[in-house]
């Protein structure tokens, strides 16, 4: 595989983004992988090495840029009460949709450019509180965004602005929606809410729970990393990508 960490210039400053893609062949297929609120590290970049070896062109930017080049974090982030924590919630906290769809945008013309993309259709995905964006993203941008997958995603019902709940109907591509059965930021209750509007906005694709796992099951680093699940959870995205890019 060949990869970089290199900065795309956005309105807002520099987002500095890790590029990996196989060595040879091409052009490929693109993904935007969007980040987990613990930010950017190396059990992230494995996960786009791993897309990238089937043949796809991934970005992974570090969706925190806009707080300057220190917003990547010590592995204690996860610890409540720890001061990594509160840093990161300090900037995690003042994250909204619309301008991460400005950066999307950015990504896409970035890719457009690039003679090692398929020009046209891409996918994307997100984790935790990148769930919400990946399906904003296909809502905003439906003639660039074929498949999207939310795995996990925080709040996916709310009065944010662009809340996907608000905005299923707009996509043209497929939709995959993972929720875990324990989550606190993705409560049974809302996921059933939903699964409803899901149903009514005629969007393509499907919502599924995934049976006794937790928040943050696909991340091999976690204490609750589940890996059936995780295995699941790639063999559906790698299929969702296999049928649209």
């Amino acid at each position: 595989m060949l990869e970089d960490t290199l900065d795309i210039i956005t309105a807002d400053g520099a987002m500095e983004t890790f590029v990996v893609r196989p060595d040879r062949g091409g052009p490929f297929p693109a993904v935007l992988f969007l980040m987990d609120a613990p930010g950017i590290r190396e059990e992230l970049r494995d996960m786009a090495r791993r897309l990238a070896t089937v043949g796809y062109l991934v970005l992974l930017p570090n969706l925190y840029y806009r707080a300057g080049r220190d917003s990547t974090f010590a592995p204690d982030v996860l610890e409540h009460g720890s001061a990594e924590h509160a840093r990161m919630r300090a900037i995690r906290t003042r994250m909204t949709i619309p301008p991460v769809m400005n950066d999307v945008a950015t990504m896409l013309a970035f890719l457009d450019a690039r003679d090692d993309a398929w020009p046209g259709e891409v996918g994307v995905h997100g984790y935790c509180m990148s769930g919400p964006y990946a399906l904003a993203a296909a809502a905003r941008f439906p003639d660039w965004v074929a498949a999207a997958a939310s795995f996990y995603g925080t709040w996916l019902v709310s009065d944010a602005e662009e809340s996907p709940h608000l905005t299923l109907g707009g996509a043209k591509g497929e939709l995959y929606i993972a929720c875990a059965e324990h989550d606190d930021l993705a409560p049974l209750a809302m996921v059933a809410e939903l699964q409803g509007l899901f149903d009514a906005s005629g969007a393509r694709g499907e919502l599924e729970i995934y049976p006794d796992v937790h928040h943050g099951f696909g991340f091999p680093q976690r204490r609750v990393y589940d890996k059936p699940a995780a295995e699941r959870h790639w063999q559906r995205l790698l299929a969702l990508y296999a049928r649209n890019l």
